[in-house]
């Protein structure tokens, strides 16, 4: 039994019962025992890497106790306690530490890089940021489901020098969502004091600039945070708002261990180390003849052998076998896709309309789905797709947002996460790179990290031809074809693009479907009224030739489509890849084995786009069926410019026609 001194910490336990305060203690003592164990792993290079909370348990322990069982809590690395707390077992998260197939993310990802719906628990990326705007969601969640459950979300003073914390800050006090975010003021980011990271006496003052309640508390008093917590979290359920809680504590361990501490001066660490939240909780128990040395070697010698125990079975799991099949097969959710057929009944539709009825369709078939995004209520949106929807569905499943792409695609994340399938509309698809980091390394990776689907549709008008310059022009989707785990639609025609956005939206998965602005009003095409899909992977056939094929998508199909009307002559076929991922392989190779040429057509400039990826699979896949080597036709090498000779010049429409012939006379 260690030596017990006087606390230097006051405690009031107030109402709490002796059972109540055995259980903070313990509560806090197991995720020490197990970090102590874990340092002596690491020295022994059993494990590879480890992040410690020693000396921060109480925040832990007290928020997760505060909470209930099914409310949502998303911690950091250094929250063992979160995890313990809502009693994972401990030989999966040995496993997970391991790289077992026994922990969360089957050898994947590393320590608490992961969430798991069994304990309503949601991990953090290595970013920071995004999981403050997944609260969000999961808040927002709880808000339309009249619930009454409240969530909680960790960071670090470091987190709060992100934009994504700020976003998610507004968000919620905009919307006035039951989410208490929690920040750990532990000193130092790395190795950067606080001092150089924020200009302000406390980071709970932060929270008047978003009209949000804001509090401070010793994060080392287990009692302080429990109690207050606790008291909180029974406001927001009957009156749900955020709240912004700082607690004061330190990192008394490196970043992680390999960093070390060198750069803390020894008279700040010696006066933490006195407020140790164990020590010091110990002593005031021992004080009030709560806790006993019985008790108090009981509750190590449980601990540790479960530790031992858990241990033991973690390094008994033999390790990961590796299987490409596997992981492949867990890039996506698997869904069994159901063909809708349309109907006889169709009308004349715009691209622009059918968009619009598509998704109002979706919004009657799915009564849950949520769409958000700038200025698409009572406004309809910049493209007037969402015009009316106020009125048919309201405003909770129709969201104006505040200009904060990062957040607003984490909320939906977040809503995914509580089941609630979305759709955000991108003003423009360029302002997706102000979102860009929760849509690569978030939504693109959970499913194959926790087999977390991110059930989410983003909507990303594109594209040029409408003389709107630089910044609301791009066809910027060579950004995700790339990125594992997204799909990405493109659609050429209204048919299309009505089926193809019901079937996004049935999709568990992230989508991104482009939609060309300079194709919302100038393409018309008779479309069945009623409700139908078109499966993903499947491009179309717009005309059968033998002489070349012609492969494209999204403006450029009609592009294609006027020069083979100028070229009557040319015997083509003309595929409309209509998906990009998945890319219908099978389609491409059949055609260009039959005609021995193939030009590839596209909007987007040419380095590093997915004319390259699919001109190498030729190269690979048909290299001796071909007559000629494939050409690639693209736009310029430059931004996209605002002047129309300018954008005539930069579009790779003027340049088809020529490389099309020049490509048959080979």
């Amino acid at each position: 039994m260690p030596t017990i001194t006087k606390s230097i910490i006051t405690y009031d336990k107030r109402n709490l019962n002796t059972e109540a305060l055995l259980e903070l203690y313990y509560n806090m003592l197991k995720p020490r025992l197990i970090e102590e164990k874990m340092l002596i792993l690491l020295r022994q290079g059993k494990v590879s890497k480890w992040f410690s909370g020693i000396g921060q348990e109480a925040i832990s322990v007290g928020v997760t106790m505060a909470l209930e069982q099914d409310e949502y809590i998303l911690p950091m690395h250094r929250n063992l306690g979160v995890f313990t707390t809502r009693k994972i077992p401990l030989h999966r998260l040995f496993c997970q530490w391991q790289g077992k197939a026994s922990g969360f993310t089957k050898g994947r990802d590393r320590s608490f890089h992961f969430g798991t719906q069994d304990y309503n628990i949601v991990g953090m990326i290595s970013h920071l940021g995004p999981q403050m705007g997944v609260a969000d969601g999961i808040a927002l969640a709880n808000l339309l489901k009249n619930n009454g459950k409240i969530t909680a979300v960790f960071t670090g003073e470091g987190g709060t020098s992100e934009g994504d914390f700020h976003e998610a800050l507004n968000v919620a006090s905009v919307w006035q969502l039951p989410v208490i975010f929690c920040i750990e003021n532990n000193g130092y980011g790395l190795s950067t004091p606080t001092n150089e990271q924020y200009h302000c006496r406390n980071l709970a003052d932060r929270g008047k600039g978003y009209g949000i309640e804001s509090f401070i508390l010793d994060g080392n008093n287990v009692i302080e945070t429990y109690t207050k917590v606790q008291k909180l979290a029974e406001s927001i359920r009957k009156r749900p708002r955020p709240i912004l809680i700082e607690f004061k504590t330190f990192r008394r361990r490196g970043h992680e261990e390999a960093s070390g501490t060198k750069y803390v001066p020894k008279e700040l660490m010696d006066a933490w180390e006195a407020k140790d939240p164990i020590e010091n909780f110990r002593s005031f128990l021992y004080s009030k003849k709560i806790l006993t040395p019985s008790i108090d070697d009981a509750y190590v010698a449980e601990i540790k052998a479960e530790i031992d125990s858990a241990l033991e079975s973690a390094n008994a799991e033999p390790a990961i076998i590796p299987n490409e099949n596997t992981e492949l097969n867990d890039v996506f959710k698997h869904y069994d896709y159901e063909n809708f057929k349309p109907n006889d009944s169709v009308e004349d539709l715009r691209f622009i309309d059918a968009i619009s009825q598509g998704l109002k369709q979706s919004m009657e078939r799915h009564n849950d789905l949520v769409i958000m995004g700038q200025d698409i209520a009572e406004y309809g949106g910049v493209f007037k797709i969402t015009e009316g929807f106020v009125e048919a569905f309201g405003k909770d499943r129709v969201r104006n947002t505040p200009i904060c792409e990062s957040a607003i695609v984490e909320t939906a994340m977040g809503l995914s996460i509580s089941g609630i399938k979305s759709v955000v509309e991108m003003q423009f698809a360029d302002f997706v790179t102000s979102g860009f980091n929760p849509v690569v390394n978030y939504l693109a990776k959970s499913y194959y990290r926790w087999q977390q689907e991110a059930n989410i549709v983003l909507r990303m008008p594109c594209g040029g031809g409408v003389a709107a310059g630089p910044f609301h022009s791009q066809t910027n989707e060579a950004w995700f074809t790339k990125t594992p785990g997204l799909k990405v639609v493109y659609p050429a025609f209204p048919y299309d693009a009505k089926g193809l956005l019901a079937t996004a939206i049935n999709d568990p998965n992230p989508v991104l479907f482009f939609e060309h602005k300079a194709l919302y009003r100038s393409i018309r095409q008779n479309v069945p009224t009623d409700y139908y899909t078109i499966e993903f992977g499947k491009a179309a056939m717009l005309s059968l030739g033998n002489a070349v094929t012609i492969i494209t998508y999204g403006a450029a199909a009609h592009w294609a489509l006027e020069t083979l009307e100028n070229n009557p002559n040319i015997s083509a076929d003309l595929i409309d890849l209509r998906t990009l991922q998945p890319l219908d392989k099978e389609t491409i190779l059949n055609s260009v084995k039959k005609t021995g040429r193939a030009i590839i057509l596209q909007e987007d400039s040419l380095f590093g786009s997915i004319s390259s990826d699919i001109s190498a699979l030729l190269m690979e896949e048909c290299f001796q069926y071909l007559d000629a080597p494939v050409k690639r036709v693209a736009s310029m090498e430059t931004p996209i410019p605002f002047i129309g000779q300018l954008e005539d010049q930069y579009m790779a429409k003027g340049k088809f026609e020529t490389a099309l012939l020049e490509l048959l006379d080979y």
